[in-house]
């Protein structure tokens, strides 16, 4: 298959994906090599349908329609909850049908299967009962020990507290990065005190786990959706060399230092004083409440906010590097060349999806069990926009490789689409280095500054 790796640990629909593109490989070679040789009695038979093979060309790549439409229907009926396959997701370690296969008939029966029916009234979406199950399980460890170490601190367990954190806070923000496009994850339709809990609940729980109070909602949705990591986005790439540890730097140095001041400025020059207020507002209010813990207890205070918040607001930065490090030169405003995609463990298994990143740019309201589905179906828009695919890599090590200049190993990560698959892995290697070049104040003039811009440069 091309040198790609199958983790047993990927999600259903992340197999299914990954297997489609591979098979999309192997079919584009077959044809290649038939049209090579001359020899029009060659076949392939592949996953996908022996039709779908004969009729696509070598200009396809390779892409089965039949096999995608097939691929899509097994997504949708897991996401389906009319449909005989719907899966809904309970913790995100494992799918449902291990977790039954695991445990004891009568603890199913008798525990799990009452709990996904109730939680199904209480999540806003039916497939999204692990959203219930992390809120329970963070209201009941962070909170608690949080508050323990405000009423006896050790030192022990300011260390379990803050490793506990570590491993909760990439899916508690891809939880509160689903909370903040769609405005809640549990049920509209329940009860004054649901829909209360639904937005009260980050005001608990987000300090503990790095963030301040809404700025992540007025940071992401409001700001770097609107600006798509163009030249206004306060977290942009496109001025760094995006391999060099120094630029790195700078573009966490300047996040950790100057947010609190630079977003409020940022729509105050968009003519947004209502935002700036707000956005403003809401950082300070929580550095104070900050403040007022820290007199209350300086120990607990800085293991169970200040150490989070700092680590959080590295760990945004590392993400957003990696998310926005390969930017095409050509277009560099197109989502589907300034953004990637990952099919990986920790990103989708354990992320909601966080791995579909150019999806995600190309719909932020698209709900993150459809994206494996919405990328199948524009897989060949995909191809010919010529975007990134990744494999076995999380956004952390595609950052921390390409400080290194790995190039080598990300060039065999990548999962070839389109033209892509007739590259060799210098070739891939070369690519991608291209893709990490800063861009000068110049040229993101004549890239984002229209028409105007393109007629100055003319002149």
């Amino acid at each position: 298959m091309g040198g790609i790796v199958f983790s047993p640990d990927l999600t259903v629909p992340d197999a299914l994906v990954l297997r489609n593109l591979a098979d999309d490989i192997e079919r584009h070679r077959a044809l290649k090599r038939r049209a090579d040789s001359g020899d029009r009695d060659e076949g392939y038979a592949s996953t996908g349908s022996s039709t779908a093979a004969k009729d696509a060309t070598q200009e396809d790549y390779g892409i089965s329609a039949e096999r995608d439409a097939e691929d899509v229907g097994k997504m949708n009926g897991l996401n389906d909850p009319e449909s005989e396959d719907f899966e809904p997701t309970v913790i995100s370690m494992v799918d449902l049908p291990d977790i039954k296969a695991r445990l004891p008939t009568v603890v199913y029966d008798y525990v799990v299967v009452p709990y996904i029916a109730l939680a199904q009234k209480v999540v806003r979406h039916e497939t999204d009962v692990v959203m219930l199950t992390h809120l329970l399980l963070y209201l009941g460890t962070s909170l608690p020990s949080a508050l323990f170490l405000f009423y006896r601190f050790s030192y022990l367990h300011a260390i379990i507290h803050v490793a506990m954190q570590g491993w909760y806070m990439g899916p508690y923000t891809l939880m509160m990065h689903q909370h903040i496009h769609m405005r809640g994850i549990l049920s509209r339709d329940g009860p004054w005190l649901l829909r209360l809990v639904d937005a009260g609940f980050p005001y608990v729980t987000d300090p503990l786990m790095g963030h301040t109070w809404n700025t992540y909602f007025y940071h992401h949705v409001k700001h770097h959706h609107v600006e798509g990591n163009g030249p206004d986005d306060l977290s942009s790439t496109l001025r760094y060399q995006r391999d060099d540890w120094r630029h790195f730097l700078h573009y966490v140095g300047r996040f950790l230092v100057l947010i609190w001041i630079d977003l409020p400025r940022y729509y105050l020059r968009k003519g947004q004083p209502g935002n700036a207020v707000r956005a403003g507002g809401w950082e300070l209010s929580n550095y104070v409440a900050i403040y007022a813990c820290w007199c209350l207890n300086p120990r607990a205070a800085t293991f169970t906010l200040l150490v989070p918040l700092f680590f959080m607001r590295i760990a945004l930065m590392v993400g957003n590097w990696g998310q926005h490090a390969f930017v095409d030169r050509d277009e560099p405003d197109s989502d589907f060349r300034s953004s990637i995609t990952l099919i990986d463990v920790p990103s989708n298994r354990l992320c909601y999806n966080d791995g579909y990143h150019t999806s995600h740019h190309l719909n932020p309201m698209r709900h993150w069990r459809h994206h494996p589905a919405a990328f199948l179906r524009q897989k060949a828009t995909y191809a010919a926009e010529k975007a990134l695919v990744f494999h076995d890599i999380d956004y952390f090590m595609m950052t921390m490789r390409l400080l290194r200049r790995d190039y080598a190993y990300l060039a065999a990560r990548l999962v070839p689409v389109g033209a892509q698959m007739d590259l060799t892995m210098a070739q891939r290697e070369e690519l991608l280095r291209a893709h990490t070049k800063r861009f000068t104040e110049e040229e993101l003039r004549v890239k984002f500054g229209g028409k105007d811009a393109e007629g100055e440069k003319s002149k």
